[in-house]
């Protein structure tokens, strides 16, 4: 088979459409009392983090989870006896009247799997770790070399399909970018076609074996590949004639609080706009009932999309959603071309800008040295409305002001006009300007204006509630014109909680920039209360979430960046307290990848895309990785951080605190 076959055809066939939202139509599978997939609502799920052998703990944090609103619950079998003590759990569960399906989660050991399928609702395999090895050795296949290995797979993994039909019981062909085997990445190398044909070939197995009781998963620690990786596996689905099985989303060791948040969106957001996926799970450094609740935001969020405006239909032939390639466009001062996406906070609703009040958004006056400095989080420009703001603004910082209040500083070489679409044949700046119009506005009259005026920077708004798939239509719009004008995201929000306030721009934003799309980025504040200390507030925050979507998106890294997975019962110390100590030593290093895993299961493989890792390798024992190399094995876990910090340095890349403050 040619790695590259399927991906040689560029036409949008992984959703119904994508001008409305139509969920996609799957195979409906029985999952205990729960079904899902079909016409069944987006289930949200969670893991236990207590240790499987613990069964009480294991219940009552179960109990905890189906409170908070999972459907069902994933439980670790590392080996034998958890897979049995499985049985224990969900008799005491059944006792109390809880009757959540259970999930028994398998690595490396087909033994556990046979066992845990006659005992459970659903067992999770992964493709890479069931029946083949990872080692990171590349090996050289024949066809029939190739054949040979498949044929073992088939048989080590035929038993357990058998007993899934015997007992009723649902399966999870689960995929990860991190997890691969050696002979995929031999084959098809680190990517999404690899990830989707590592299920496929299990996928192939079990419907020869006319077995259909089966959830599909493609998770990567990078939304972009997992994006990627489930629309092309949706795509080859149909190509080859399989069933159209449902779809569990998740991205994998999201991390904790805003990061894990904003992470989670960018992936799972992205999918979901798209109609796919029939259940999600968030994975968060944090305990697990609180998973559940940041799911149901986005899920909920869909409950309404059926009724959005009627977007126009659109050639999306040059659209490719199985690759990243970022939209050429022209450069306009630092905005386009090879720039990164730039950041602009609005102040336009403050009746006065004062020099204090730029440190919100990452601006810092020095009074005794009588200079600005700036962190990694300092956006690019401030719109400051029909106000001008009346001091000299710092370095790396520049206005936009609305077109009549330009015209009173047009002199100042800092300071930018910002235009409605009736206001395009004033006189403008000679470098930049702004033209702010909804997706609505977009006539061929004003996209030939702005085609033809090499100064101007699009900043695009909807209304639209299905706002994902209106800018998309707008960008594929622009693009069939060979309109190559920068383009700004803008979006504005209702009063939100803190949580929805960080997933719906990160879908909304992340889904866009994954795919090239977009020269940057900004929040309204229209609906923020005029009260300065908490429209300061709500500035601060925007901004950082902001920053934290571009990181997501990996469109523009400002800061370290923490691969750490969800725990579970075969995680070997206090991840969500280890993590915050790693975070508070290393957190000033840029642009710095750690991993940090609870047990080998999610070591290197589920952190390949991290420059350090800290795996635990036994109780109170941790394994220090350079990339996928071993720098040190069973480290005590109180020596642990410092060595980790010693092997930065020794390579270059450690900063002392004090040095990125002044920097």
């Amino acid at each position: 088979m040619n790695p590259e076959a399927n991906l040689e055809q560029k036409e949008v066939d992984f959703c119904a459409s994508l001008t409305s939202y139509q969920r996609r139509k799957t195979l409906e599978v029985k999952i205990g009392k729960t079904p899902l997939g079909g016409d069944n609502p987006i289930r949200v799920q969670s893991m236990t983090t207590v240790d499987t052998m613990d069964t009480e703990g294991s219940i009552a944090q179960t109990l905890r989870m189906v409170e908070s609103g999972c459907e069902y619950v994933r439980i670790t079998a590392p080996s034998i006896k958890e897979a049995q003590n499985l049985e224990s759990i969900r008799e005491g569960l059944r006792t109390q009247g809880c009757e959540v399906p259970l999930v028994a989660d398998i690595h490396f050991t087909p033994n556990a799997a046979e066992l845990a399928a006659k005992i459970v609702e659903k067992v999770r395999v992964n493709p890479g770790n069931y029946a083949d090895k990872k080692k990171f050795e590349e090996i050289e296949y024949t066809d029939e070399s190739y054949q040979a290995e498949l044929d073992r797979i088939r048989e080590k993994f035929t038993p357990l399909v058998e007993i899934c039909k015997e007992h009723g019981t649902a399966m999870r062909i689960g995929t990860n970018h991190g997890s691969l085997s050696d002979r995929i990445m031999s084959r098809y190398g680190d990517t999404p076609l690899g990830m989707v044909e590592s299920a496929l070939e299990f996928i192939r197995i079990c419907e020869d074996l006319e077995y259909y009781d089966i959830v599909v998963s493609m998770k990567s620690s990078n939304p972009q590949v997992m994006v990627q990786a489930y629309r092309l596996l949706v795509k080859m689905l149909d190509e080859e004639g399989l069933k159209p099985y449902p779809l569990h989303l998740g991205v994998t060791e999201a991390g904790e609080a805003e990061d894990g948040r904003i992470k989670s969106a960018v992936g799972i957001g992205t999918l979901l706009e798209d109609g796919l996926g029939d259940t999600v799970r968030v994975s968060l450094t944090e305990e697990p009932e609180v998973e559940a609740p940041v799911a149901k935001i986005m899920v909920d969020r869909l409950n309404s999309r059926t009724g959005h405006a009627a977007i126009p239909e659109e050639d999306f032939s040059l659209y490719n959603p199985y690759e990243y390639q970022k939209r050429a466009t022209t450069e306009v001062l630092n905005f386009g071309g090879d720039n990164v996406p730039r950041v602009i906070a609005d102040f336009s609703h403050l009746e006065e800008v004062t020099v204090k009040d730029l440190k919100s958004i990452g601006h810092f006056y020095l009074p005794e040295l009588d200079k600005w400095t700036m962190n990694d989080l300092g956006c690019d420009y401030v719109y400051s409305g029909s106000q001008p703001i009346s001091f000299m603004l710092p370095n790396g910082l520049k206005e936009i002001l609305d077109y009549t209040a330009w015209e009173t500083v047009k002199g100042d070489a800092n300071k930018f006009p910002l235009l409605t679409v009736n206001q395009l044949s004033n006189e403008l700046h000679p470098k930049l300007n702004f033209v702010i119009a909804d997706t609505t506005e977009l006539s061929p009259e004003v996209v030939q204006e702005i085609k033809g005026n090499d100064t101007l920077v699009l900043l695009l708004k909807t209304t639209n509630q299905h706002a994902l798939a209106d800018l998309r239509r707008a960008f594929v719009h622009l693009m069939n014109h060979q309109v190559t004008n920068p383009v700004v995201i803008q979006r504005t929000y209702e009063d939100l909680g803190d949580d929805a306030i960080m997933m719906f721009p990160a879908t909304d934003m992340g889904g866009l920039l994954i795919d090239g799309f977009g020269d940057g980025v900004m929040l309204g504040m229209d609906n923020i209360s005029t009260d300065k200390e908490t429209y300061l507030d709500k500035a601060k925050a925007y901004n950082n979430i902001l920053f934290g979507v571009l990181q997501a998106a990996r469109t523009r890294i400002t800061k370290t960046e923490y691969i750490s997975c969800p725990s579970c019962g075969r995680t070997l110390f206090d991840l969500q307290e280890t993590t915050a100590m790693i975070r508070k030593r290393t957190d000033h290093l840029k642009g710095v990848k750690i991993g940090i895993m609870g047990c080998i299961v999610n070591g290197p493989g589920e952190m390949a895309d991290a420059d350090y890792g800290y795996v635990g390798s036994g109780k109170g024992k941790i394994t220090l990785y350079k990339g996928q190399e071993v720098m040190k094995r069973g480290v005590p876990s109180e020596r642990a951080l410092d060595e980790l910090i010693e092997l930065i340095k020794d390579d270059g890349k450690w900063l002392e605190p004090q040095q990125v403050m002044t920097e």
